[in-house]
């Protein structure tokens, strides 16, 4: 073991973990301040615990296979980039976007319907919590069954992970509007679909966004899960099961780092929508002042 290194590597996290600690406890007084040390704040972390996975691993000299050094992931990343590509395009621009929008979009047409009616109210939502539990490996292996081993059937198991979260969020939303407002609604003579979209939408508008950030990650989980039980010869999860088989380690973390970006990206975008639509929320309106 070379205790140097080990030695070195924690006393830079040390040294990080103080500078953190100091820069939380300033309150600067412009947003751009403020967001800047939000953003100053993790990635010092980040990059401390980057240096002290790099440290331990070279000076304990940890076996690759169990965990390679974070140089060695990074160098497997270059030189993998169009393995890498092919199968963030088969996972996620087919399998995730698409299942994510079916099963969302479906969700809350769903949604508006039991509005209308309480009979599917009472008769579909608890069948909707029953589904929502089923685990991920029992649906799988029955959606290639169904839908073949393409993407097709990755993006149907993603559509079961994100529909009744969003179901179940959207209903629950749509009665955040107090009744006081929809009594002033009825007085001024709004019809339901005027009430819906001038004000119970707007109300809904939050918990609709919960439902989605929710999703965003789910989706990206279901459809890597899926891809353990039949897939074609690419894609994120066949690239970790085969790499693990193979003990090609390295090439398994690349896929894990492709993967936390995509998912992270992707869930920092429906963040950016949700404050351009949302703009007017309190929650909203903090984090801008």
């Amino acid at each position: 073991m070379s205790w140097g290194v080990v030695l070195g590597a924690i006393g830079f996290w040390l040294a990080a973990w103080a500078l953190n600690a100091w820069l939380a406890r300033q309150t600067p007084k412009g947003a751009a301040g403020r967001r800047a040390l939000g953003l100053a704040v993790p990635a010092i972390f980040g990059v401390t615990l980057l240096v002290l996975w790099e440290g331990i691993t070279r000076g304990a000299n940890v076996p690759t296979v169990l965990l390679p050094p974070p140089s060695m992931i990074a160098e497997r990343f270059a030189a993998s980039t169009g393995i890498l590509w092919a199968d963030f395009k088969q996972t996620f621009l087919q399998a995730v976007l698409i299942g994510y929008a079916m099963g969302c979009g479906s969700a809350f047409l769903t949604a508006i319907a039991i509005d209308r009616s309480p009979f599917l109210q009472r008769g579909l939502l608890p069948v909707g919590n029953l589904i929502s539990a089923l685990p991920i490996i029992g649906i799988a292996p029955i959606m290639v069954m169904w839908f073949g081993f393409d993407w097709p059937s990755k993006a149907a198991v993603v559509v079961v992970m994100t529909f009744f979260p969003t179901l179940v969020n959207t209903v629950q939303g749509l009665q955040a509007a107090e009744a006081m407002q929809r009594d002033l609604m009825h007085t001024y003579g709004a019809s339901y679909w005027q009430t819906l979209f001038k004000l119970r939408l707007p109300a809904a508008a939050p918990f609709i966004f919960n439902a989605l950030k929710i999703c965003s990650t789910l989706a990206l989980i279901g459809a890597i899960v899926a891809e353990f039980f039949g897939t074609p010869i690419v894609g994120m999860g066949f690239r970790i099961s085969t790499g693990v088989g193979r003990m090609d380690i390295d090439l398994v973390w690349a896929e894990i780092a492709v993967a936390a970006l995509a998912g992270s990206a992707f869930y920092g975008v429906v963040v950016l929508i949700e404050r351009a639509v949302t703009f007017w929320h309190p929650s909203v309106r903090g984090q801008g002042s």
